[in-house]
C-alpha cells in the first residue's frame, strides 16, 4: 500500500515538474497557454492563446519539450544503471561508470569532434567506445580466475584508467581554438544540443532498457545475496550479470550521447530511493527511475535560470551531490538492511 502511494506520488510529482518546466524560461508561457496549446495539439480543441501558436509550437514543441525529455531519460537511466551496478555488485559506492562505460563514451565523443564535423558521427562514436571500454573490462575480468565480482571491478578501473588517458592525448593533440573548447564544454555535461530528432533515436532503446531492468529487477534481489546463494537458487548467475551489465552500459552510454558527462546522479539517487522504500529492488528501481528523472528535471531549470547564461549541467550535479552524499552517507547502510 505505502509503496503505491509513493510511486503515485513521484509519478504526479513528476507530471508537475515537466508542466513547470515547459512555463519556465528566457521567454514568458502562462500555464494556460501551455495547457491550451496541447488541447488544441491533441484534439484540436478551440483555445484561445495569449500567444502565436506557431511561436509556442516552437518554443515548446522544438526547445523545451525535447530538453525536458532528454533530462527524463538521462535522471532515469543513471539512476537505474546506479542501482542495478549496485545490487550486482554489492557495494553502496558503485555507479554507472564502474566498468568504464562513462570514461569510454567520453573518449568516443571526443575522437568524433576531432575527426568528423557530423553531430551524428560523434554521437555513434560516443556509443560504440562506451561499449568497447565494458568490453574490454569483461575481458580483463576473464583473463584471470577469481571472484568475479572483484575482477569486474579491477577491470573496469584498468578499463577506466586507459580511456581517461587516451582522452587526455586527444585533448592534447586537438586544435586548441575550436576542437578543445568543444570537447572541454561537452565534459562539463549539458542539454543545449537536445533536439526533436535525438530524443525520437533514443526514445525507444532508453524505454527498453529501462522496461528490461525493472523486468529483471527479482533476479538482482537475488544477485545481491552472493554468488554461491543464487547459485544455489538455480538463478544463472553469469548470464544474468551479463545481461545486465549490456542493459545498464547502453543506458549509460546513451546519458552521454544526450548529456555528455553527468555525474553523481547514479550514486545519490539510488541511496536516496533505498531510504525512501527499503532494499527491495523491485521497488527500488522504478522508484530510482521516477526520483532520478525528477531530479534531472529540477538541475536543468536550475541550470538554464539561475544566471543570464546557462551552467553546465554536469558542474550542478557535482556541487549538489558531493555534499548531499556527505550527509546521507551515515545513513544510507539503513536502506541495505
Amino acid at each position: 500500500m505505502r509503496t503505491g502511494f509513493v510511486i503515485t506520488g513521484l509519478a504526479c510529482a513528476l507530471v508537475v515538474a515537466v508542466l513547470v518546466s515547459l512555463v519556465l524560461g528566457k521567454y514568458p508561457v502562462g500555464i494556460d497557454d501551455v495547457c491550451g496549446f496541447f488541447l488544441w495539439k491533441a484534439f484540436n480543441a478551440s483555445v484561445n492563446l495569449s500567444i502565436d501558436r506557431q511561436l509556442l509550437e516552437n518554443i515548446l514543441l522544438n526547445i523545451r519539450l525535447p530538453r525536458i525529455m532528454a533530462a527524463l531519460f538521462v535522471g532515469a537511466s543513471l539512476s537505474i544503471s546506479g542501482a542495478a551496478f549496485q545490487a550486482m555488485f554489492i557495494n553502496p559506492l558503485v555507479s554507472p561508470g564502474i566498468l568504464g562505460v562513462l570514461a569510454g563514451a567520453s573518449f568516443g565523443a571526443a575522437v568524433g569532434m576531432v575527426l568528423s564535423k557530423s553531430w551524428f558521427f560523434v554521437q555513434a562514436s560516443c556509443f560504440l567506445f562506451g561499449f568497447l571500454a565494458v568490453a574490454a573490462a569483461v575481458g580483463v575480468a576473464r583473463l584471470y580466475k577469481g571472484n568475479s565480482i572483484i575482477l569486474l571491478i579491477l577491470g573496469g578501473v584498468i578499463s577506466g584508467a586507459l580511456f581517461t588517458s587516451l582522452l587526455s592525448i586527444v585533448k592534447y593533440l586537438a586544435d586548441p581554438y575550436n576542437q578543445l573548447p568543444a570537447i572541454v564544454y561537452w565534459l562539463m555535461g549539458g542539454l543545449t544540443l537536445v533536439d526533436a530528432g535525438v530524443i525520437r533515436n533514443t526514445a525507444i532503446p532508453v524505454v527498453a532498457g529501462v522496461g528490461l531492468v525493472i523486468s529483471l529487477s527479482g533476479y538482482l534481489n537475488v544477485l545481491s545475496m552472493g554468488d554461491e546463494e543464487a547459485r544455489s537458487m538455480g538463478v544463472p548467475v553469469e548470464r544474468i550479470r551479463i545481461i545486465l551489465i549490456v542493459i545498464a552500459t547502453m543506458l549509460s552510454a546513451i546519458t552521454v550521447v544526450l548529456a555528455g558527462m553527468v555525474g553523481w546522479v547514479g550514486l545519490i539517487i539510488p541511496h536516496i530511493s533505498r531510504m525512501i522504500v527499503g532494499p527491495d529492488n523491485r521497488v527500488l528501481i522504478p522508484v530510482s527511475a521516477l526520483v532520478g528523472a525528477l531530479y534531472l528535471v529540477a538541475v536543468d531549470d536550475v541550470s538554464r535560470l539561475l544566471f543570464t547564461t546557462e551552467i553546465p549541467l554536469g558542474i550542478i550535479t557535482s556541487l549538489v551531490g558531493i555534499p548531499f552524499f556527505a550527509v546521507v552517507l551515515k545513513r544510507a547502510g539503513k536502506g541495505w538492511s
